[in-house]
């Protein structure tokens, strides 16, 4: 039978040529490519493997969380501190920094804190329940590092400049949602709109994560943020606990409904103006 009328006969040929003798990364994308144009390729594996090239190129510094995103814990921190950063960020695990905030002491697993919010009798302090932290240079590359993480079983690392200053931090989600694309929850939804939206007269929806300086600033409120910096820290605060859906609470002359949360953290809050007034 003659090879030409053979599907992707000759596109097989050039692929098997071009991984036993690549002559460079663009030619070997630029078939992968192909093979995906003609469904010999899932389009979504084409993807990931272009996904884990990139991975080669890039380094820390391209994909990190910066320093002024960070959320952290301060050393000194009480529990009742602790608990609404948790609940608002949904994260688990923290950096643990000096009350300066120029040092990385530690790393805060919130799976550690499950017996003292049990028995909060027992004594506590963060500097027992430290991790050790990885650090890292800004120039390492990825691929080197998830490697690293694999082997450590790591799954954050701080990431430092030349000087060895904090630069910020990376997570093993960041470097692999460089293979396969934005690891996205139900809450994700929420990320390109504005913290705050005005749904009808007097009633907006408001991002918990949206900081209280913002929020007052918006709803020319008052609320102090000597001890929480989100609005939604603030909520879980004044509930006690982590409220469910469709729970409301007032505070000062705003009520605040939970429109979306989960097991770890409150997502979406619907505010309502008690005294009436339009923003």
């Amino acid at each position: 039978m003659n090879n030409h009328h053979l599907p992707g006969k000759s596109w097989l040929i050039r692929l098997s040529q071009a991984l036993t003798r690549p002559k460079n990364q663009e030619e070997l994308l630029f078939l992968l490519e192909e093979a995906a144009q003609e469904k010999l390729l899932e389009h979504s594996a084409f993807k990931m493997i272009e996904g884990v090239l990139n991975v080669y190129e890039r380094q820390v510094r391209d994909v990190m969380v910066p320093r002024s995103q960070m959320i952290v814990i301060e050393a000194e921190s009480s529990l009742a501190e602790i608990l609404p950063i948790l609940i608002s960020s949904g994260h688990s695990r923290f950096p643990v920094i000096r009350a300066n905030h120029d040092e990385v002491i530690g790393l805060l697993l919130a799976k550690d804190l499950l017996r003292y919010i049990l028995d909060k009798d027992q004594p506590f302090s963060i500097v027992d329940l430290m991790r050790p932290v990885a650090f890292i240079p800004e120039s390492k590359r990825l691929n080197l590092l998830l490697e690293e993480f694999r082997l450590k079983h790591n799954h954050l690392a701080i990431v430092v400049d030349e000087y060895g200053d904090v630069a910020g931090m990376l997570t093993i989600e960041n470097v692999l949602e460089e293979i396969v694309g934005k690891i996205e929850d139900e809450y994700d939804t929420f990320e390109e709109e504005t913290n705050i939206v005005a749904l009808t007269d007097g009633v907006y929806r408001v991002k918990s994560l949206t900081t209280i300086e913002e929020f007052n600033t918006f709803f020319h409120a008052d609320f102090s943020h000597e001890h929480f910096d989100t609005i939604g820290g603030l909520v879980a605060s004044r509930f006690g606990r982590l409220p469910k859906k469709d729970e409301s609470i007032t505070i000062s002359t705003f009520k605040f409904k939970i429109l979306h949360a989960d097991k770890r953290k409150i997502s979406l809050l619907e505010v309502t103006s008690l005294a009436g007034t339009h923003y």
